[in-house]
This record gives C-alpha cells, sequence and structure tokens, in this order.
C-alpha cells in the first residue's frame, strides 16, 4: 500500500508539470504571493512543499508534512502575532488544514485561462460590498447558510484550507 501511495503523489505531481504554460519557480514563496502571480501577472504556476517558504503555507494545503509538533506548538508565532504560547497553538489548533501529504503538488492559474479545468476552488479577490453581491449570488437558489470565521495571521490560507477540506464556499478578511 505504502509504494501505491508514492506513486500515487508522483502522478499528481506529473500531473501538475504537465499542465500547459505551467511555471516553476526559482526561489522559495509564501503561498500569497504564488496567488499574487497568477492573480496580478496572469501566470499558471506549479509548486511543491519545496517552493514554499514554510510549514505554514504548506500546512494548509497538505503540502509535505508540516503539521509536526513544532508547527502545531505556534511557537514561530508566539510574541509576533500572539501574546502567549497558548494563544499560538490555540490559533494552530483552530486552522482548516488539508491533511498532511495529501497532495505532492499544487497549481494556480487565472480562472479565465482554463487551464485547470475544473479547479478544486476558484479564489476571488473583491471588495466588500462585491463579495456581498458574489454571496448574494450563492444563495439565490439552493439557499444555505454560510458561517465563516476570522484566525487573524493566516486568514487567508485558513480559508483556501477550510475550502479544500469542506468543499464549500469560505471567506477571509486577509491579516494584511
Amino acid at each position: 500500500a505504502q509504494l501505491q501511495r508514492q506513486s500515487e503523489a508522483n502522478q499528481r505531481r506529473e500531473e501538475m508539470e504537465a499542465i500547459p504554460k505551467i511555471r516553476r519557480p526559482k526561489s522559495v514563496h509564501t503561498l500569497d504571493q504564488v496567488v499574487a502571480q497568477a492573480a496580478r501577472l496572469g501566470w499558471t504556476v506549479g509548486i511543491t512543499a519545496d517552493n514554499l517558504v514554510g510549514a505554514q503555507c504548506r500546512a494548509v494545503v497538505g503540502l509535505g508534512n508540516a503539521k509536526d509538533p513544532a508547527w502545531r506548538s505556534g511557537k514561530h508565532m508566539t510574541g509576533v502575532w500572539f501574546s502567549t504560547l497558548e494563544d499560538a497553538t490555540a490559533h494552530q489548533s483552530a486552522m482548516h488544514c488539508v491533511e498532511d501529504g495529501k497532495y505532492e503538488a499544487l497549481a494556480v492559474a487565472p480562472l479565465a485561462s482554463g487551464r485547470l479545468d475544473p479547479p478544486d476552488i476558484a479564489l476571488f479577490y473583491a471588495t466588500p460590498g462585491a463579495m456581498m453581491y458574489f454571496i448574494n449570488g450563492l444563495q439565490w437558489a439552493g439557499y444555505k447558510r454560510f458561517d465563516w470565521s476570522v484566525i487573524v495571521e493566516s486568514a487567508c490560507a485558513d480559508s483556501w484550507g477550510r475550502a479544500l477540506t469542506k468543499r464549500e464556499p469560505s471567506l477571509s478578511i486577509p491579516c494584511f
């Protein structure tokens, strides 16, 4: 079973690398920077865990084995984003994350490019007013109550993890 799992993971990386016009980073980035390259430059960008700056970015989308005891503790956020280790640990526990190792690769692209067909999630950057129109549209038919949370640091990543794990709309007020 272990060999089959490894084989399936390798196949997913190969799938990402086969996407037309895929660009691979030559340095490390935050997940936000990768998304920005697609949103602002129109690029299709493919990454693996090695392309991301740290465990925080890897953990939320299930790349690699990011959620180790050091990540779970939140120690790296204590005194930066949170007053105490207990607060930082509570933050890490509250995050929506894809299970470690579920994906070997991730690709982002503008929706209009059609290169990810169908995409697993669609990400919109919008003003609060535009998001209200969008959310009203989602509820026009097949009404469903939406509940969202704000976790401060990692808020945008948390919303991606939530969308990937729950397979439903997610909203974020980004940390910056």
